[in-house]
C-alpha cells in the first residue's frame, strides 16, 4: 500500500527550462563543467557549484558550502529563473533517448514506505554519505534530483499517463546529449485522487537509482517529526519494464604479479576459455568477455564451481568471486585503485583503448543484469555487488524541485 502525495514544485520558467536543468554535476568532466558555468548563467550547476571562480573556497560538503548553495538557490528564485507552483500536483515526465523512451510520474514518495520496506533497496549505502546529504537537506531545505523508483503500474495508472500525454506538454526541450524531455502537469483533483488510490494497491516499489538520497531523506524525516513535507521525498516512478539496464564493466589497471600466461591458467580453473578472432559480448549471465594483450577471450563459468543460491549466480558476483578476489586478490572494490568501473553504454573501443595503452591491464565485459535479478535481490533483503548496474533514465536536476 504505497502512499504518494502531489506537491508544489519549484521549477524553471518555460523560456529558460532548457538552459536551467542540468545533469548531476558529478557526470561532468572538470573541463566541461567549467565551460558550462562560464557560458550559461541560468544553469542549475551554479546552484550546486556556488563558488565557481571564487579565489577562497569553502570545504566541500561543509555547512558553509551548503549555506552558499541555499543562497544561490534563493537568488535564482529572486531573479525569477525559478518559480513555485500555486497548487500541489503530480507531474508526468517523459524522456526520449536513443536507447529507449521513459515515462512516469514525479511525486512525493513516502519515507515511511521506505522504512517499512514497501520501497525496497538493492544496494548498501555508506553512512558518511547519508550524513552529508542529511546535512545538505537541513541547510538547503530542497531536493532537486528525483530518486528513480521502479514498480509494476496498474492498468488505470497506465491509462492516466497515456491520456495526459496526449495534451501539449508544459515543457518540451532537447539537451546536448540528444535527449528529449517533456513534462505535463496533473492538477485535476479527481485525477490526483485516482493516482493516489491506485498506488495504494501497489505493495512493492524498487529503488533503481538514488539509494543514498532516500536513506538521507529517512534520517532527515526522523529529525523533523512535526514537519509534514519531510515525510516524503522527490521521486520519479517508472514502469520497471521500461528501465534500460547497462552493465558496469571492469578495468583492471594491473594484473601484476601475474603475467598473461599465468593469469589465463588461473582463469581456466573455474572457467571454460575460448580465444576469439574478434570482440564478442557475453550472451548469458554465465559468460564474460575479457580483453588482455590485444586479444579477446570468451569465458564461461563451470557450472559445478558456483553455488545454487541466487546471489552467487549473478554475473557481477561471478566476477567478484572468481576473478577479482580469487585471482587478483581484490577483496574490496570500494576505493580500490586497481579497479575502475566503465559504464556499459560507452563504446567498447573505450575499454580496448585503455588496455592497449597499458600493457599490464585487463578489461572485463559483463552481461547486463535483468530487472528481475534486481527485484529478487531486493525482495530477499540482500544487496547487489557494488557497481553492478548503470540504469537509465538519468534525470535532470532542477526540473521539479521539492521544497521542505
Amino acid at each position: 500500500m504505497a502512499n504518494l502525495i502531489p506537491f508544489k514544485a519549484v521549477r524553471p520558467q518555460r523560456d529558460k527550462v532548457h538552459l536551467l536543468c542540468s545533469r548531476p554535476f558529478y557526470t561532468y568532466k572538470k573541463s566541461h563543467l567549467k565551460a558550462k558555468l562560464e557560458s550559461n548563467p541560468y544553469s542549475f550547476l551554479h546552484v550546486i557549484n556556488p563558488e565557481f571562480n571564487a579565489l577562497n573556497k569553502t570545504v566541500p560538503n561543509s555547512a558553509e558550502r551548503f549555506v552558499l548553495v541555499k543562497n544561490k538557490y534563493e537568488e535564482f528564485k529572486k531573479n525569477k529563473f525559478l518559480f513555485k507552483d500555486e497548487v500541489a500536483q503530480f507531474y508526468i515526465y517523459r524522456q526520449t533517448t536513443e536507447f529507449g523512451i521513459f515515462q512516469g510520474i514525479i511525486a512525493g514518495a513516502s519515507v515511511q514506505d521506505y522504512q517499512s520496506n514497501i520501497i525496497k533497496k538493492h544496494e548498501n549505502t555508506i553512512q558518511n554519505r547519508e550524513n552529508i546529504f542529511k546535512k545538505y537537506l537541513d541547510i538547503t531545505n530542497f531536493h532537486a534530483e528525483p530518486v528513480l523508483l521502479a514498480y509494476n503500474p496498474t492498468k488505470l495508472i497506465k491509462q492516466i499517463i497515456a491520456q495526459n500525454i496526449l495534451e501539449r506538454p508544459e515543457y518540451e526541450f532537447t539537451t546536448t546529449d540528444r535527449k528529449v524531455h517533456e513534462l505535463w502537469l496533473v492538477n485535476q483533483p479527481d485525477v490526483i485522487s485516482k493516482i493516489q488510490e491506485e498506488f495504494k494497491l501497489i505493495n512493492n516499489i524498487y529503488i533503481a537509482d538514488g539509494h543514498h538520497r532516500i536513506a538521507s531523506s529517512s534520517i532527515y524525516q526522523q529529525s523533523k517529526h512535526n514537519h509534514f513535507l519531510s515525510n516524503y521525498f522527490l521521486s520519479f516512478l517508472i514502469d520497471q519494464k521500461e528501465l534500460k539496464i547497462f552493465e558496469f564493466n571492469r578495468y583492471i589497471n594491473s594484473i601484476y604479479p601475474l603475467n598473461e600466461e599465468e593469469f589465463l591458467e588461473k582463469i581456466k580453473i573455474n572457467f571454460n576459455l575460448k580465444l576469439l578472432e574478434e570482440h564478442q559480448p557475453p550472451s548469458s549471465k554465465m559468460e564474460l568477455s575479457i580483453y588482455l594483450k590485444n586479444k579477446w577471450y570468451l569465458i564461461k563459468i563451470k557450472p559445478q564451481k558456483i553455488s545454487n543460491d541466487f546471489k552467487s549466480q549473478l554475473n557481477s558476483q561471478i566476477v567478484s568471486d572468481f576473478i577479482l578476489k580469487d585471482i587478483l586478490n581484490i577483496k574490496t572494490t570500494r576505493k580500490n585503485r586497481n579497479i575502475e568501473y566503465i559504464k556499459g553504454n560507452q563504446p567498447i573501443e573505450f575499454l580496448v583503448n585503455k588496455v592497449d595503452n597499458n600493457k599490464m591491464s585487463l578489461a572485463i565485459q559483463l552481461y547486463p543484469h535483468k530487472i528481475n535479478e534486481i527485484t529478487t535481490m531486493a525482495d530477499l533483503g540482500d544487496a547487489m555487488p557494488a557497481k553492478s548496474t548503470w540504469i537509465e533514465p538519468k534525470l535532470r536536476s532542477g526540473l521539479t524541485i521539492y521544497e521542505y
